[in-house]
């Protein structure tokens, strides 16, 4: 069995430099898009107020209440729906 050959070219050429390829652009990030804001009714409003008058809820855990139940109500819940889940939502962070 004969192994095939391969011939060598001797001659001093210069090698042949490829010029680099450009680096590529960094990608750029992705644009998030602005949440549409649905406003609150004025009977949406109102209803909060007299909810929140008898909540018996004080500083800071009235301010977490009325902030949640307006983002309820933004989704288009009634002012019970909203309760129940804001309920929910609370009672599951004292677990």
């Amino acid at each position: 069995m004969s192994s095939p050959t391969t011939t060598v070219d001797t001659v001093d050429a210069a090698p042949v430099l490829e010029p680099e390829p450009a680096p590529e652009p960094a990608p750029e990030p992705p644009v998030k898009k602005k949440r549409e804001g649905v406003k609150m009714t004025e009977k949406q409003k109102k209803d909060l107020t007299k909810h929140m008058a008898k909540s018996g809820l004080t500083g800071r855990e009235a301010k977490s209440h009325r902030m949640s139940m307006m983002g309820q109500l933004r989704q288009g819940k009634s002012m019970k729906a909203a309760h129940t889940e804001v309920q929910k939502r609370s009672a599951a962070k004292k677990v």
